[in-house]
């Protein structure tokens, strides 16, 4: 077992902000980089691949969004998005695109340091904890080790943290009814928000990949949850 990444690269152009998540981080004991721009951004990961980013929206350059969009295509970290706004359009933006949290400034953060370490828990889930194995069912076959998602017909997806640990606790719970509170659980390490809109965002990009148009996989059981039919579930 390869030691424990505790690095973290916080990335806003508010320089006391990174002064206070380093101090904060540090004593929780991270080592944490810092970039102030999306240039300084790649420059750090040029440098080292850190266990998680936090990610600003609103930067000079490139914002968040576009650097979270660049990043999740070539990399599986887990990834905070920082939103300076309270409006749900931002937030949803976020996880549409691959990031796997975010949090509203200002954020108190005690919070942002729980967030930090359900998500570093659940991608290690995958990576280590977790079972490495191929699960195959209806059409598709499930790669856990290289987490990707292959069809019979030969399209395949990488997942991304998010998407990954939605379809791990689906396929290991197949047929069974899975609340809002189980999938916050499992995404995020807390209950859901009665508001909140992150699962639905989650449930549909999973749909999206598994080519789920007529929601037959993935069921919607109103005011309920959400349930994952599937006929045969076997190990490849």
């Amino acid at each position: 077992m390869t030691q424990e990444n505790k690095t973290l690269l916080v990335v806003d152009d508010n320089q006391e902000i990174l002064d206070a998540l380093s101090e904060y981080l540090g004593k929780s004991g991270f080592d944490v980089m810092t970039a102030r721009n999306g240039d300084e951004m790649w420059q750090q990961l040029q440098n080292c691949t850190p266990a998680l980013v936090i990610l600003d929206i609103m930067l000079p350059g490139d914002d968040g969004l576009t650097l979270c969009r660049k990043l999740r295509h070539i990399s599986h970290v887990p990834i905070i998005m920082l939103t300076a706004v309270t409006d749900d359009a931002d937030r949803i933006a976020g996880l549409e695109i691959g990031a796997d949290d975010y949090i509203t400034k200002s954020f108190n953060p005690r919070e942002l340091l729980a967030r930090i370490k359900a998500l570093l828990r659940r991608s290690q889930y995958g990576s280590e904890g977790g079972p490495q194995r191929k699960l195959r069912f209806e059409a598709w076959t499930f790669d856990s080790l290289k987490r990707q998602l292959i069809h019979d017909d030969g399209y395949r997806i990488a997942l991304s943290g998010a998407d990954f640990s939605l379809l791990t606790l689906m396929v290991h719970n197949p047929n069974k009814l899975l609340s809002r509170d189980d999938i916050s659980m499992a995404l995020w390490g807390r209950e859901a928000d009665p508001f909140e809109r992150g699962i639905d965002v989650q449930i549909s990009r999973l749909r999206k990949h598994l080519r789920d148009d007529d929601r037959s996989l993935i069921m919607t059981v109103r005011n309920k949850g959400y349930m994952m039919v599937i006929e045969s579930l076997t190990e490849v």
